[in-house]
């Protein structure tokens, strides 16, 4: 990024020059993502619709990368910014990495992507913002956090779940309802698809799984062995489970009652 703004500032996204227009600009934009920790790490989801204002651009859309070994991006937002400046992130860590022979903190790449997203401010008061949820594994904490921001590139950290997007307040409901703090892996990658077919029962951008397209969530866990994408037959039974148990209670799972 230092290089591009002293060489060719007007390369990096926030500082592209938009034709005229009147209003907001119209963009596929990418919706909900979802993100629990568990005892051994941390579980990084999104679904797989972009829309663009009442149509379905895109429904098998990809919105959860990695961004190194032991972290992971998801974005919501203007999809092609979003891509861009996840592309960007990436060859950012790496590049610290080759120069300084280890790698940037989990802290250091938060604040690192913090400084990405204040950079398209610009962009984001013409309609046209990226609000992503960064999560990973602490080798120095031992444990998975989460990272959530705004458009400003203001940096919160989130404890034990959080979620962005236009479904979030549906996804956030739904995962404080079924979240302990001892899940395991198997549990707590179900419970981000419960969560993201609870956005999508309620919020029409967001996609649930579609089963005639075969179309699932990307799903994604972080532990001390590194990043992991659940393979499509994995996310597939992940999946069917979910419907199939919705068949017999169609508002979900409820929470224990103490």
């Amino acid at each position: 990024m230092d290089f591009l703004a002293e060489h060719q500032p007007e390369l990096l996204p926030g500082n592209r020059q938009l034709p005229p227009t009147q209003g907001v600009i119209e963009a596929p934009h990418g919706t909900t993502i979802v993100a629990v920790t568990f005892p051994g790490g941390v579980v990084l989801a999104g679904d797989r619709r972009a829309t663009m204002g009442n149509v379905i651009a895109q429904r098998d859309i990809e919105k959860v990368f990695p961004a190194d070994e032991y972290s992971a991006v998801g974005i919501a937002g203007t999809a092609g910014l979003a891509v861009e400046m996840v592309k960007l992130f990436q060859l950012e860590l790496e590049h610290f990495e080759k120069v300084e022979g280890a790698q940037l903190s989990l802290e250091g790449k938060a604040n690192r992507l913090s400084t990405m997203i204040r950079s398209n401010l610009g962009m984001a008061m013409q309609g046209l913002a990226v609000v992503p949820l960064f999560a990973g594994y602490d080798l120095d904490r031992e444990k998975g956090r989460i990272f959530s921001y705004d458009v400003t590139g203001g940096r919160s950290e989130e404890h034990h779940f959080a979620a962005t997007g236009s479904g979030s307040i549906f996804a956030r409901g739904a995962m404080k309802k079924l979240f302990r703090d001892d899940l395991t892996e198997e549990q707590a990658t179900t419970l981000v698809v419960q969560a993201l077919y609870d956005a999508a029962d309620d919020d029409s951008a967001t996609g649930g799984p579609d089963v005639a397209r075969r179309i699932y969530p990307i799903i994604t866990v972080i532990t001390e062995d590194g990043f992991r994408r659940l393979s499509e037959d994995e996310a597939s039974e992940l999946s069917r489970a979910v419907l199939q148990k919705r068949l017999e209670e169609p508002d979900g799972p409820k929470a224990a009652l103490l």
